[in-house]
């Protein structure tokens, strides 16, 4: 039966689900709703440490803050790929540390100028990831086998390129600037309208999308509730950075990378199958799906964006030396994306996880550093929050396979 027809009646739209507290606290328990969770927990921990010490929820440390959490959040964006289809990339540290030498050294030392010499570091990375990818899917090694053994030959490069002197300091405006440009007023706030408009769009589209397909959506008041709170969220961040130096550069690309993978992940054939591969491997294959070449994608991605932040973290530090990529990097850029709920397990999560998780990371590392404590509590209390949330993920997926979701 065709439109236009007599007999022919458009198909129902999906009704409209009722929200009650006790099916927002079976969602919340799920997993379902993260992001308000990882939201309330950064509210908590700004509190705790506001407390403890009154120049935390300073313009001037939150700058800071924000800041600090750049490079983490970039590579943790090309994490949450690899979380998603089931796998781990235990090498982004020193990927990252490694990419931003070759850009150091060529620019420095061998004179070219800085966007080839950014564009040269950042395809270090994705010829990297393109090698251990291909490596990972030929042989089924697994992944953590793989990235690990990577990980100790990156960090080896690393020494190598350097060379004796063991550090080289950048002083390329073009490279330095990076991380030391900020805007003002107008800019700041023009930037935080397009982030919430984006946001808000692609959540209603989704929403409208799905409803008229007839698959079961949320609940249209949880979807407003996360576009107020996200745009709440927005508009202080935007508020506190201008009563100090402005909006940074540094987090305009950061948010930059995870609107755009967000938009890939959701809106595109490839996030479908990122999906899907990491749901049931098995099952995409039969579906038709590429499992290898989505894999390989995965890690030359993962690795790209380990460079990027790695050439952001050296921006920021004016200089690359032996220990680029490497004390606390890898854990907190695996850390990020997991406490803001992007499953170890696969196949659930989304790109903001990384943002948030950054934040998340960041705001503990940078309380911590304002209360002068000692390194083993910050090593203490950086693993517990990581357990933490592997322990909530690994609950919330036993609850939803309990219900029959997975």
């Amino acid at each position: 039966m065709r439109v236009g027809d007599p007999d022919y009646a458009a198909p129902a739209e999906a009704p409209a689900e009722r929200t009650s507290p006790r099916d927002l606290l079976r969602r919340f328990l799920q997993g379902d709703l993260a992001s308000l969770r990882v939201i309330g927990a950064i509210a908590l921990i700004w509190i705790v440490f506001q407390s403890q010490n009154d120049r935390f929820l300073s313009a001037q440390n939150l700058t800071n803050l924000f800041l600090q959490i750049t490079a983490i959040g970039l590579i943790a964006v090309g994490i949450v790929l690899v979380l998603l289809i089931g796998e781990i990339d235990l090498s982004v540290g020193a990927v990252s540390g490694f990419a931003a030498a070759v850009m150091a050294v060529l620019n420095v030392k061998h004179g070219w100028p800085a966007v080839p010499a950014v564009a040269a570091g950042v395809a270090t990375g994705a010829a990297i990831g393109l090698a251990q990818g291909l490596l990972f899917t030929k042989f089924t090694i697994p992944s953590f086998v793989i990235t690990l053994a990577g990980s100790l030959v990156w960090q080896g490069a690393l020494l190598k390129v350097l060379g004796q002197t063991g550090t080289v300091n950048l002083s390329n405006s073009s490279i330095v600037d990076l991380a030391n440009t900020f805007y003002g007023d107008t800019v700041g706030w023009i930037m935080a309208a397009l982030v919430i408009a984006v946001y808000a769009a692609s959540t209603l589209y989704g929403h409208q999308k799905r409803r008229r397909a007839g698959v079961t959506t949320e609940p249209i008041a949880l979807l407003l509730i996360r576009i107020g709170v996200m745009a709440a969220v927005t508009i202080v961040a935007v508020a506190i950075l201008n009563s100090d130096r402005g909006v940074p550069l540094a987090l305009l690309i950061l948010v930059a990378f995870v609107i755009g993978f967000q938009l890939i992940t959701t809106r595109t054939v490839f996030g479908r199958h990122l999906y899907a591969v990491g749901g049931n491997a098995e099952a995409a294959r039969r579906a038709g799906i590429g499992v290898v070449k989505i894999r390989v994608i995965a890690f030359t991605l993962c690795s790209s964006m380990a460079a990027v932040g790695g050439v952001l973290a050296a921006s920021r530090l004016l200089s690359v030396n032996q220990s680029s990529g490497g004390s606390n990097l890898l854990l907190e850029s695996i850390a990020a994306p997991v406490i803001a709920g992007t499953s170890l397990f696969g196949g659930r999560g989304n790109v903001w996880s990384a943002l948030l998780g950054a934040t998340v990371i960041g705001s503990i590392s940078n309380g911590m550093n304002l209360l002068a404590l000692e390194s083993s509590v910050k090593y203490m209390i950086t693993g517990g929050v990581l357990l933490a949330a592997v322990i909530v993920d690994a609950v919330a997926r036993s609850r939803r396979r309990a219900e029959g979701r997975v």
